[in-house]
């Protein structure tokens, strides 16, 4: 076998002899310590590192094969294994874990899995949903990337890139990287400072939008108008309790006590339950859909058996009642900012509509429900009031406009 030593360039490796049949010469460069490129008999050259560890046995770890790999990248991938040795750590235990190394898709599908909020639960399935739809369609396509391929300027292109039609959408896609490699550092699935992080995001304007007094009116006839009880009885609960609308989707019988004028949510965004107070309007509505299924209180046909995506609805409402501009969250705000109008503390805004933080969180656990029940029927009679319909029985005489 053939061993010589120069300084490797271009011209010098294209000009190496092929040695016999079955054979193979390795060369060294004179200029980076260990690093050697061996030909076989077929002409294959392939770069390797060979030295001895911190226990005098030596190693040989293959980097990559010559053009593909070119002098400087081998260079400095074998400048990297030297580093490690001198750090006594062996060369072929790291290439073994640099092989293995996680995936951006591989970290994806175990944050989906394992990822737990500040409060310890697990993500929500309406998050989850949302995270595919932006990872699939913007970082899919790096899936099988290993992690310590990615650069800070690679998330700075794609969140310029993205933000040019969607600001909003690149800020959103960046916190997910952000926070993915963030979880693959907690969990030792990645080594170094996370590359999606510190990136100046779009400003972005906090929406302020809930319904006015001059559109109530509007908005109650457009709802009277739905033909669709489940969809206009959701928009109406929706409006009532200030509830996410995930949650209202997902509202079950077992979860409502009439008795008490109470609905219990086991699960929020905040990772905790929630208890919703019912006004007696909101009670009469939900007497009135009993029956209707008996699991679900807005049924719907799909898979998870309960509504899921009332946008056309929606859409529909919100044309005949001529109001642009208004998503379905925006009942949400309704309340509270009502709730505000009729003189609720922002301490009472938040807990009836569970919004958690630092600052106020003491306060809300010191409320009880009465504080609370109260606010909102003041808020929900003057959003009634707005509108022209009078309170508790007559809002279910929007259903009986369509009989």
């Amino acid at each position: 076998m053939a061993e010589k030593k120069f300084n490797f360039t271009k011209a010098a490796l294209d000009a190496l002899p092929l040695p016999a049949a079955g054979q193979r010469a390795t060369y060294h460069d004179a200029k980076t310590h260990g690093l050697q490129i061996r030909v076989t008999g077929n002409g294959v050259k392939t770069f390797s590192v060979f030295r001895r560890v911190k226990n005098g046995d030596p190693e040989r770890v293959t980097l990559g094969r010559y053009p593909d790999m070119s002098i400087e990248q081998a260079r400095k991938e074998a400048a990297r294994i030297n580093a490690l040795i001198a750090e006594g750590v062996n060369p072929n235990t790291d290439a073994r874990a640099l092989k293995s190394e996680t995936t951006l898709q591989e970290l994806f599908d175990e944050f989906l899995q394992h990822r737990r909020n500040r409060r310890g639960a697990y993500l929500s399935a309406k998050t989850k949903r949302s995270y595919r739809y932006d990872f699939d369609l913007y970082l899919a396509k790096h899936g099988k990337r290993q992690l310590s391929k990615f650069k800070d300027t690679d998330f700075g292109k794609l969140h310029t890139d993205i933000g040019k039609e969607h600001p909003i959408t690149a800020n959103r896609v960046i916190a997910l990287a952000s926070s993915l490699f963030s979880f693959a550092i907690e969990h030792k699935l990645f080594k170094g400072n996370n590359p999606a992080q510190g990136i100046k995001k779009f400003p972005e304007t906090k929406r302020d939008r809930f319904l006015q007094s001059d559109e109530l009116p509007a908005f109650f006839k457009a709802l009277a108008d739905e033909p669709n009880d489940t969809l206009r009885d959701y928009f109406l609960i929706s409006l009532l309790t200030g509830a996410r609308r995930s949650n209202v989707q997902e509202m079950q019988w077992r979860q409502i006590h009439f008795d008490r004028a109470e609905w219990r949510i086991p699960t929020t965004k905040n990772g905790e339950p929630q208890i919703v107070t019912l006004t007696p309007e909101t009670v009469e509505i939900l007497r009135a859909r009993q029956g209707c299924d008996p699991v679900w209180v807005f049924p719907g046909t799909g898979a998870t058996g309960h509504l899921v995506e009332p946008k056309k609805a929606w859409k529909r409402v919100l044309e005949r009642a001529g109001i642009a501009d208004l998503r379905i969250h925006d009942l949400r705000r309704t309340l509270g900012s009502w709730q505000a109008k009729t003189g609720a503390s922002l301490a009472i805004v938040g807990k009836s509509l569970n919004h958690k933080s630092p600052s106020t969180t003491a306060i809300y656990a010191r409320l009880d429900m009465d504080p609370v029940r109260e606010s909102v029927e003041r808020a929900t009679g003057a959003i009634l009031t707005a509108a022209g319909v009078k309170p508790s029985a007559e809002v279910l005489k929007l259903k009986q406009k369509q009989n």
